[in-house]
């Protein structure tokens, strides 16, 4: 049989955006996993932003994030944009504020599509974006007992 792009599986859903939050507690990739299956998708992408031991050549010990009281609203604004323009089933993305530790989990995104290539696409225009789009700053302290504060995320 010849594949198709008329079955309705292959389109965006109507309402795909499952999951959007800043939350100052640890994050789940399980729980994001979870928000973008979808029986039509056959590719589901995800992106999980830890905090690196080091940045600059520096070492770092811990950092904190902080945000702007519109991020939400701008993850979700991004987030519209992209199941606007890749055949979306559902997304979600979820950032951490707060105090964390080297290890700790500050972002994950996540995109479930028709086809990988899709999923993929879609996962990495939401991070990028999300990243150069929504108010919120990192505030890193380094081993040597310098700090530095990074633009959005």
């Amino acid at each position: 049989m010849a594949p198709t792009n008329d079955h309705p599986g292959e389109q965006a859903a109507q309402d795909p955006i499952k999951l959007i939050g800043v939350r100052d507690a640890p994050l789940s990739v399980d729980e994001v996993f979870a928000a973008v299956g979808d029986d039509a998708a056959g590719g589901v992408a995800l992106f999980v932003g830890t905090v690196r031991d080091h940045d600059g050549g520096a070492d770092v010990d811990a950092l904190g994030y902080s945000c702007h009281p519109s991020a939400e609203a701008e993850m979700r604004r991004i987030a519209e944009k992209v199941a606007a323009e890749f055949p979306v089933r559902a997304l979600a993305a979820v950032h951490r504020v707060g105090d964390l530790r080297v290890g700790d989990l500050a972002v994950v995104v996540g995109v479930s599509c028709p086809h990988r290539g899709e999923a993929f696409e879609a996962c990495r225009r939401l991070i990028d974006d999300l990243k150069h789009e929504v108010p919120i700053w990192k505030h890193q302290r380094f081993s040597d007992g310098t700090e530095a504060w990074v633009g959005a995320c």
